[in-house]
């Protein structure tokens, strides 16, 4: 599966580009831009969804929180980032985000370069074990942590 080539256009309101929506265990991700150079998405974390702590060997990530509150673990510290807020992550720097506000969090996610990652999420898609995501992430150079202690 190779990532879509990129086109002029618009990407509508509250769709993915293409008409595709991935569900990432219980969380929704609607591609809206890609290209070799970045891969910007929307998502929906419902309450009590999260990203375990993992680092990207290769890319910077960002999130430009919408609506809704995430807290963040950020090379080791705890933060609370809000609507409006915008996090950044360079690349090789371990990152997990939650959802522990009890409201679902929208929030528009890019990285780059874009590196495989709309691949990797049509492979995860509907993928129910977490050690499975874990295992196919690897292979574009997204390294899941153990759990601390």
């Amino acid at each position: 599966m190779q990532m879509p080539q990129m086109t002029a256009g618009i990407t509508p309101a509250g769709e993915g580009e293409g008409g595709v929506a991935w569900n990432i265990l219980g969380q929704t991700y609607k591609p809206l831009q890609c290209s070799e150079a970045s891969f910007a998405f929307h998502t929906l974390f419902p309450d009590g969804t999260f990203v375990p702590p993992h680092i990207h060997a290769k890319q910077d990530e960002f999130i430009y929180i919408l609506d809704g509150k995430f807290e963040l673990m950020l090379a080791g510290e705890t933060k609370l980032a809000g609507t409006g807020d915008l996090i950044r992550m360079p690349m090789g720097m371990p990152h997990g985000i939650f959802n522990k506000s009890g409201q679902p969090v929208r929030a528009l996610f890019w990285v780059a370069p874009a590196h495989g990652l709309y691949e990797l999420f049509t492979r995860i898609h509907n993928v129910g074990d977490p050690a499975e995501v874990v295992r196919i992430a690897a292979e574009y150079d997204v390294e899941f942590l153990p759990p601390p202690g």
